[in-house]
C-alpha cells in the first residue's frame, strides 16, 4: 500500500524545467532582438549624422576651389602682363637697334647736305666759258677740288639722281616746270635744273627737273 503512493512534487519537476528553459530561450531570443534593434537605431542615427558632419568638409572643398581658380586667373594675368612687357621691350630694343643703325649709315648727311650747295657753285663755275688763259688755268684748279670733294662724297655712299633719259619719279625728282615736246614720251624729264642727292638709299635732295606733259 505504501509503494503505490506516488510524491506529487516528483510529477510537477519536469514541467518546471521545461518552463524555466522556454522562459530562458525566450528571454535570450528578447535580448538578441532588442541588441538587433538598438545596432539598426544607431547605424540609422549615424547614417542621419554622416549628412551633418559632410557639409563642413563639402564646404571646405568649395573654398579650396575657389581659391584655387582665382589663383589661376591671377597667374593667367600675370603671364599676360609679363608677356606684353617682353613685347614692349622687344619692340623697345629693336627701335634702339634701328636708330642707332641709322645714325651709323646716315652719320654725314648734315655735312653733306651742308655741302651740296657749295658742290652747286662749282659747277656753275665750271661751265663758264673759257675767255682766257688766267682763267682756264683757275677753272682747271677748281676741277681738281670739285672731283676730291665729290670722291669723298662718293666714299660715304653718296651718288647723284640720274634725270636724263629717266621718266619721272616722285620720289627721286620734284617737278617745277612742264613742257610740251614732240617726239618725247609723257611724264619723260626733259631738263635738269638743279641735281639731286642720295645717301646710300635716302634721298638727301630731290632733282629739280622739267617733265613733259
Amino acid at each position: 500500500m505504501a509503494e503505490e503512493q506516488k510524491h506529487p512534487s516528483a510529477e510537477n519537476q519536469p514541467n518546471q524545467e521545461e518552463e524555466q528553459t522556454v522562459e530562458a530561450i525566450f528571454a535570450e531570443e528578447q535580448e538578441t532582438g532588442d541588441a538587433q534593434k538598438n545596432q539598426k537605431e544607431t547605424a540609422e542615427a549615424e547614417e542621419d549624422q554622416k549628412p551633418a558632419d559632410d557639409q563642413p568638409l563639402k564646404a571646405e572643398l568649395e573654398k579650396a576651389n575657389e581659391t584655387i581658380k582665382e589663383l589661376q586667373s591671377k597667374l593667367e594675368e600675370s603671364e599676360n602682363r609679363y608677356l606684353r612687357l617682353r613685347a614692349d621691350f622687344d619692340n623697345y630694343r629693336r627701335r634702339v637697334n634701328l636708330d642707332r643703325e641709322a645714325g651709323e649709315k646716315y652719320r654725314a648727311q648734315a655735312l653733306i647736305t651742308d655741302l651740296l650747295p657749295a658742290i652747286d657753285n662749282f659747277e656753275r663755275a665750271l661751265s663758264m666759258a673759257e675767255k682766257n688763259e688766267h682763267t682756264k688755268q683757275l677753272l682747271q684748279g677748281m676741277e681738281m677740288v670739285y672731283r676730291n670733294i665729290l670722291d669723298a662724297l662718293k666714299k660715304e655712299g653718296v651718288e647723284p639722281i640720274e634725270t636724263e633719259g629717266k621718266e619721272f619719279d616722285p620720289h627721286f625728282h620734284q617737278a617745277i616746270m612742264q613742257a610740251q615736246e614732240e617726239g618725247v614720251p609723257s611724264n619723260m624729264i626733259v631738263e635738269e635744273f638743279q641735281k639731286g642727292y642720295k645717301l646710300k638709299d635716302r634721298v638727301i635732295r630731290p632733282s629739280m627737273v622739267k617733265v613733259n606733259q
